[in-house]
């Protein structure tokens, strides 16, 4: 099974508002003779113009380019650098069917000539979507047209069929322009497709044109063709057709700058709002060509535009958007006499809030019975991927949309952070960016920060850390969500320490640009181990930690959708993002308080034949029938009988004989369905240990 590998070093645009600060040239003439070589004539040349060959290929057969450079006829990488502010590819192939030829031009997807040919090296991975598309092909059932949506696939590694949601109507059974990049390299994918610009879209998702398998070894035959395969995989994976062919050609083109952008937004980037309500947004660079005399900044929302000018050779713009359910478009454009040019264009950029999911496998709440994708919004968004391979972690370094039922992918959240987030967005009218770290069947000790090197891609905060750095969220997060203890197997000492230098680190690293830090959200754990609803020391542990400064507890119980360890999306996940969204609304964006902390005890006492658990809050609480049998009590054979609640925040638990003796009770909850001690937004009583005062 081929997986999509990624190479080297990050291959993305801009990482947060960070464009480039390396110095341009003026203009690199299209001269074809180089000491690098001289290009051929290509079929698309004339819709290349203005455009300069900066690599030539003629595809073998069978190549085995892994770890190499590709034997480029042509190679001008070197003498462009960074001089480019648009990328463009030319695929000419003559066979059974005649001379085929594709021209596609796209806003660069990295700031270095050599990252945009063939990728051979581990980490040189592009997975993404590209604005401003333009596509010219003589193949049937390409789209011509400019101004589209495209998306890339290239990586050297091998891959799989399994989509990452991030385009509308891609297949997760079958190879095509949405496919999962693994970590054993060795096969290799170069891919441009077109899409539909909005998820969901009433376009087909398509490819323009494709080469694999040059990273395989040179016994295995290269896959490629233009347009979507008719027969077989979509995108010409095992195709095994080079031999079809007696040209085949690959041109990569770059149109050469005229302006060094130092500052700028990525496009789909959430920038953290600030207490004034929205977010400042600075464009800057400098103009490295004569023929310009003046940039000037378009910001588009919502019909309107907001323009800058400047007739300096250096310009900084700071405009100002709004939080709120408005995407911005930001167009620079370089002009003097005779000469316009839309130099950059960034699209779908919004200001919002910022939150961080960390944990085991129920923070990465993967689809396990049940689909959360109709809570997704283009008002949630997420930077990177959660992968564990450094490698891929690595290279992903490009704003997304956040998707709920798949792990692992580019955006990736989970279905109760989707949930939790689309009701945010949809109360408060506010975008949000949630970036989760989490990954399954590890105990605390994985989740630890390497002080020596705290951005160590080798480790699991490494990896969050440069996600949250490369997104430009870094000390603006507003809260951590933290569902983890299920592998501490109910040792409470070791979780706690665990938690309390992790806490210690967020704390320095993630909210300092927060008035007051940010907020730290612990959901104390259905089991732990999983299945095991008797042991109650490490969840004892997680409820005292809601007394720690900036910690609240959340609740599992009261979720019947739960199989012993995971949970379904109705009556689990999606009920877990309702609470989780209860809580955050109450203390960050002042929603209402009654019936939103989950029931939590603090103290017991005994009268008679009964125990009176008195709790932090006068919430009326619903008591199912049945709920007796999760109770417990120690020093007595008595057992718990009935369980009832009294108004002033009280329940009053009734034992088969007089309460002397008791020494302690114990609420532990149970997997599966009900019943259960429940408040109005259906978070279940804390599982608790107390002693009888």
């Amino acid at each position: 099974m081929p997986r999509r590998v990624n190479a080297g070093s990050i291959v993305t645009v801009v990482t947060t508002l960070i464009a480039t600060t390396a110095t341009l040239q003026a203009v690199v003439t299209p001269a074809a003779a180089t000491a690098s070589g001289q290009a051929a004539a290509t079929s698309c040349d004339s819709s290349a113009v203005g455009f300069v060959p900066v690599l030539q290929l003629d595809l073998p057969e069978r190549a085995g380019y892994l770890n190499t450079t590709p034997p480029y006829s042509l190679d001008r990488t070197a003498e462009i650098g960074a001089n480019f502010d648009r990328v463009g590819y030319c695929v000419e192939l003559d066979g059974p069917d005649g001379p085929q030829w594709v021209w596609t031009a796209m806003e660069p997807f990295s700031a270095e000539a050599g990252r945009i040919g063939l990728p051979t090296r581990p980490g040189e991975l592009v997975r993404q979507r590209v604005g401003d598309l333009d596509v010219r092909s003589n193949v049937a059932g390409v789209t011509n047209g400019t101004g589209q949506t495209g998306y890339l696939e290239m990586w050297p590694n091998q891959y799989q069929e399994s989509a990452s949601t991030q385009v509308a109507n891609a297949s997760p059974i079958t190879f095509d322009v949405d496919d999962n990049p693994t970590s054993p390299l060795g096969y290799g994918s170069f891919q441009v497709a077109q899409i539909g610009a909005d998820r969901p879209s009433s376009l087909a998702a398509k490819q323009v044109f494709a080469i694999n398998t040059f990273a395989e070894s040179d016994a295995g035959m290269l896959s490629l063709g233009i347009g979507t395969n008719p027969s077989g995989q979509p995108d010409w994976t095992f195709a095994n057709n080079a031999n079809r062919y007696s040209q085949r050609r690959f041109t990569a083109f770059v149109r050469t700058a005229v302006v060094a952008l130092t500052e700028s937004p990525q496009d789909r980037q959430l920038i953290p709002r600030d207490s004034r309500g929205g977010s400042t947004v600075p464009v800057a660079g400098r103009i490295t060509d004569t023929r310009v005399r003046r940039v000037q900044l378009r910001v588009t929302s919502n019909g309107r535009t907001e323009t800058f000018n400047s007739s300096s050779s250096t310009f900084r713009f700071t405009p100002r958007i709004k939080a709120g359910l408005q995407e911005y478009t930001f167009e620079l454009r370089a002009t003097g006499p005779g000469f316009d040019r839309v130099v950059a264009r960034r699209e779908a950029v919004v200001s919002g809030d910022v939150y961080v999911v960390q944990g085991q496998s129920n923070a990465e709440a993967a689809k396990y019975n049940g689909a959360a994708n109709g809570e997704e919004s283009p008002y949630l968004r997420s930077y990177g991927s959660p992968t564990s391979d450094a490698s891929i972690s690595g290279a992903d370094r490009v704003w997304h949309y956040a998707t709920g039922d798949v792990t692992n992918q580019s955006g990736s959240i989970g279905q109760w952070a989707v949930r939790m987030g689309r009701r945010i967005v949809d109360t408060y009218k506010v975008p949000v960016a949630l970036v989760n770290g989490a990954h399954g069947g590890r105990p605390i000790d994985f989740f630890q920060r390497n002080d020596a090197d705290p951005d160590d891609l080798d480790t699991n905060y490494g990896r969050l850390r440069q996600r949250l750095s490369g997104a430009g969220v870094m000390g603006h997060v507003r809260g951590v969500l933290w569902y983890q203890g299920e592998s501490d197997s109910d040792n409470a000492s070791v979780h706690i320490s665990g938690f309390t230098s992790l806490l210690q680190d967020w704390r320095a690293d993630f909210g300092t640009a927060i008035p007051g830090g940010s907020r730290y959200y612990v959901y104390q754990v259905r089991t732990s181990p999983c299945g095991n609803t008797t042991a109650m020391n490490l969840r004892e542990a997680q409820r005292d930690l809601g007394d720690t400064a900036g910690v609240t507890v959340l609740s599992t119980n009261g979720l019947s959708g739960h199989d012993g360890c995971h949970y379904a999306y109705l009556g689990g996940y999606r009920d877990l993002g309702d609470h989780t969204f209860a809580v955050l609304a109450r203390d960050l964006y002042g929603g209402p308080t009654a019936g939103v902390a989950p029931p939590n005890p603090s103290k017991v006492t005994a009268s008679g034949s009964q125990l009176v658990v008195q709790l932090r809050s006068a919430d009326v609480l619903t008591v199912d029938t049945g709920v007796a049998d999760d109770f417990r009590v120690d020093g007595s054979a008595v057992t718990v009988t009935s369980v009832a609640y009294q108004a002033g925040g009280k329940l009053v638990v009734t034992l088969s004989g007089p309460a002397t003796g008791v020494t302690a009770l114990t609420y532990q909850g149970h997997n599966s369905a009900g019943p259960w001690i429940t408040n109005a937004t259906g978070s279940g009583l804390l599982a608790f240990t107390l002693p009888i005062s």
